[in-house]
């Protein structure tokens, strides 16, 4: 088993135990790779985190092709509980205070959505399949607020 798998897809998720993306997606050891984070958001530190994984697969001899990328937020997360705290979410996306509005902690749905763009306007080299969902720790659902879209760079 590869620790980078090119036909395996990379999830970020929060860390919260309720959404476990393994579980709720039923998921077999190895099937993925998974990142998890507070409110399962696409930071940059997400983002190095990728970068560096692909390096580590790239140095194992692997050549980077399609990758399929999914943006898991929940409802009820932890994160919304944040909202009065401007200066740790602030430091946490590297933005200034002025910009968290954009961020839509408090909305999971808006808040996948803003992450699955915000790698789409910059994404990482390859082909990738980019996609948001949102579970809902209530009722065991999970909405595909962003399908599945291709993009290569």
């Amino acid at each position: 088993m590869s620790i980078f798998p090119a036909s395996k897809p990379i999830i970020v998720s929060c860390v919260d135990p309720r959404a476990d993306p393994a579980h709720i997606l039923g998921l077999e050891f190895g099937d993925a790779l998974v990142i998890r984070n507070i409110g399962g958001r696409f930071t940059p530190e997400t983002r190095q985190t990728i970068v560096m994984l692909q390096n580590v697969a790239q140095a194992q001899g692997a050549t980077p092709g399609k990758g399929n990328l999914i943006i898991m937020h929940h409802t009820d997360c932890g994160i919304t509980r944040l909202a009065g705290k401007p200066d740790l979410l602030a430091h946490y996306f590297e933005i200034d205070q002025a910009e968290l509005g954009a961020k839509a902690v408090t909305d999971p749905r808006t808040a996948v959505a803003i992450d699955v763009a915000a790698f789409k306007a910059n994404p990482l080299p390859g082909e990738w399949a980019v996609s948001g969902l949102v579970y809902n720790v209530t009722t065991g659902l999970i909405e595909a607020v962003v399908t599945p879209d291709s993009l290569q760079q």
